[in-house]
């Protein structure tokens, strides 16, 4: 379980099969990851679309955190690091605004 108020980031992303996803976080915790039952159970057809294997692997890690597409499918790190998979659970985030950028 995460303790509040630790801050952590993805590291590393490895597929392991159809989609199954081994996630590394910052700390050294490993979390091995279905993705399959939260997107056969979704309701809307913009989660439902990464049931496609090939939108599915195209995730990646952006600033520390799991994306697809225009940031069309994430999840707060939290609910990654400790398995919690549901649409309850989804989070539609937006792009960073500033990293790296001087006011």
């Amino acid at each position: 379980m995460l303790k509040p108020g630790t801050e952590v980031a993805i590291t590393d992303i490895t597929p392991l099969d159809d989609y199954r996803l081994r996630i590394r976080f910052s700390d050294g915790h490993i979390s091995d990851l279905d993705f399959e039952p939260f997107l056969r159970d979704a309701k809307h057809p913009d989660i439902r679309k990464y049931l496609n294997h090939k939108l599915f692997k195209s995730y990646r890690n952006e600033w520390g955190n799991l994306v697809w597409g225009d940031y069309e499918l994430c999840f707060p790190l939290e609910c990654l690091y400790e398995s919690l998979l549901t649409e309850r659970h989804l989070h539609a985030a937006e792009p960073p605004a500033s990293y790296g950028d001087a006011d």
